[in-house]
């Protein structure tokens, strides 16, 4: 047990090395969407109004920005301050990771038929697994409410099984980790599927009435406890029913002309991300390139394999965590594949992330397992074992740190052209008139294209009583066409 901890204390500092290492300065720029929720946080912060959900941008839950104010009021207006929420979240999902697949493969009678001689490693690898994906790395560097997604299914997952197992107060934290969930991102809603078939595995396996009346005290609890913290989300949405579906059905494949053939394309397409051709968005991936590093990928494959099989012996025992793994894995893709913008989409995707790792960490164990016999030598194995994974940890450090976040791709996807203009402005004396021309395209946010956020986050000029205090004037490219601009004026042009 002891080396267990230290072995997944050693993960969890690999998992934060690669989420915080240069947050200053990678990703470089800042996209304006992270710089609508710095521009939200600020302007609560101001004003001492925190929302539950904010309209902007198309409409987004609070929670994230509401952190994220917190952070800003005491590390300033920069675009790492906004990131470093989601590295924490990030790091907290690879510790979540790690306990739910414990519990899943170690922790219950439904798991002792299974047929792995190593399972009490898959858990560790899981974690490791996660805490080297450029998937899961990537979303853990950016100032998206998304990154939560993951986090808060995971622990309310695992919270809500150690109830059944265990203790039905569990399921109290299970509730309220649930229930803030619904604050993260929208793909989230599709999660009370899961919840609801994992209620039914547990109520099927026997019918002993002391177990049963254990499921439904375990299942109120966590019902009352995300009703409570949902409420208050609910009830804005009851209030103003449009922002709940937001840009939904604009994207939905249901509103195309075929919606049968895209539903299918989208699936192919979804089901080939994790090894044959990835998001294509340079702000999501090395662009193209598959959501899993080619050897995670296989372990994937072979951790899919087995699971099919154990599942195919219809025993309960042994199939009960791929199930729970199985079924996540659909209802995280729903989603996904009913979406009709940027397939594949990894970050429409995200809450696919924790099943995926875990079915490579099963897939590696058996790959362990049948090497083990085949090789006499233990030493050896462990020695190739050893190599495998330091080979992971560089390629994760690798893809992202220098291919990803040196190619100038990456600095388009995120704006840091207007990060620099923000540098030049904030270097203007302040009595000379600053005039920002906004000819770039976008979402309208009170009046000027969402590009001109991220200058107005990193010179804090979002308020009109900022931008006269700091004598910041912002017009759109017909707006300066009718007005004379003083000689004296710095300008500068978004486009």
């Amino acid at each position: 047990m002891k080396k267990a901890y230290l072995l997944l204390f050693l993960i969890i500092i690999i998992a934060a090395i690669l989420r915080l290492a240069n947050l200053t300065t990678i990703p470089p720029g800042l996209y304006p969407d992270e710089a609508m929720n710095g521009n939200n946080a600020l302007e609560a912060l101001k004003a001492g109004d925190f929302k539950v959900f904010y309209p902007e941008n198309n409409g987004r839950e609070g929670l994230f920005i509401n952190i994220q104010a917190l952070f800003v009021r005491f590390l300033g207006n920069e675009a790492w301050v906004l990131r470093l929420p989601s590295a924490l979240f990030g790091v907290l999902t690879v510790l979540g990771v790690y306990f739910l697949t414990k519990e899943l493969f170690n922790g219950g009678a439904e798991t002792e038929n299974l047929k792995l001689k190593s399972r009490k490693y898959i858990a560790l690898l899981a974690a490791f697994l996660l805490a080297t994906s450029f998937w899961h790395i990537n979303f853990s560097r950016m100032g998206f409410r998304a990154i939560m997604a993951p986090f808060f299914l995971t622990w309310a997952v695992y919270f809500l099984i150690l109830a059944f197992r265990k203790n039905p107060l569990f399921a109290l934290a299970g509730g309220i980790a649930y229930g803030l969930g619904f604050y993260s991102y929208i793909a989230y809603r599709a999660t009370p599927i899961l919840i609801l078939l994992i209620v039914l595995l547990f109520w099927l396996r026997k019918k002993d009435s002391l177990f049963r009346r254990k499921i439904l005290l375990s299942t109120a609890y966590f019902i009352l406890l995300s009703f409570i913290v949902v409420l208050p989300l609910g009830l804005y949405f009851l209030e103003n029913p449009a922002d709940f579906f937001g840009r939904t059905t604009q994207i939905s494949v249901f509103s195309s002309p075929s919606p049968l053939k895209d539903l299918t394309i989208n699936s192919l397409k979804t089901a080939g991300m994790f090894n044959i051709r990835g998001d294509y968005n340079w702000r999501h991936n090395l662009s193209g390139r598959p959501e899993l590093f080619w050897p995670v990928g296989i372990l994937f494959l072979s951790g899919v394999i087995v699971g099919l099989r154990e599942l195919i012996k219809r025993t309960r025992s042994s199939g009960f965590p791929f199930l729970v793994i199985g079924l996540w894995l659909v209802v995280a893709a729903l989603p996904v594949v009913i979406s009709n913008e940027g397939m594949p989409h990894a970050l429409r995707a995200i809450i696919m992330i924790p099943p995926v790792v875990i079915l490579a960490a099963v897939g590696g164990v058996k790959i362990y397992e049948w090497l083990d016999r085949k090789i006499n030598n233990r030493n050896i194995l462990r020695l190739v074992t050893i190599v495998f994974l330091a080979i992971l940890v560089f390629e994760a450090y690798q893809s992202y740190f220098i291919r990803w976040a040196r190619n100038p791709n990456t600095a388009g996807a995120f704006s840091q052209e207007y990060v620099k203009i923000a540098e030049e402005l904030n270097k203007v004396p302040f009595e000379t008139p600053k005039f920002v021309i906004v000819k770039a395209g976008g979402v309208d946010v009170r009046g000027l294209p969402m590009p001109t956020q991220t200058v107005m986050f990193l010179t804090d000029t979002f308020g009109e009583t900022e931008r006269q205090k700091k004598n910041f004037f912002y017009l759109t490219a017909a707006e300066a066409e009718k007005i004379n601009i003083p000689p004296q004026a710095f300008l500068v042009t978004l486009e």
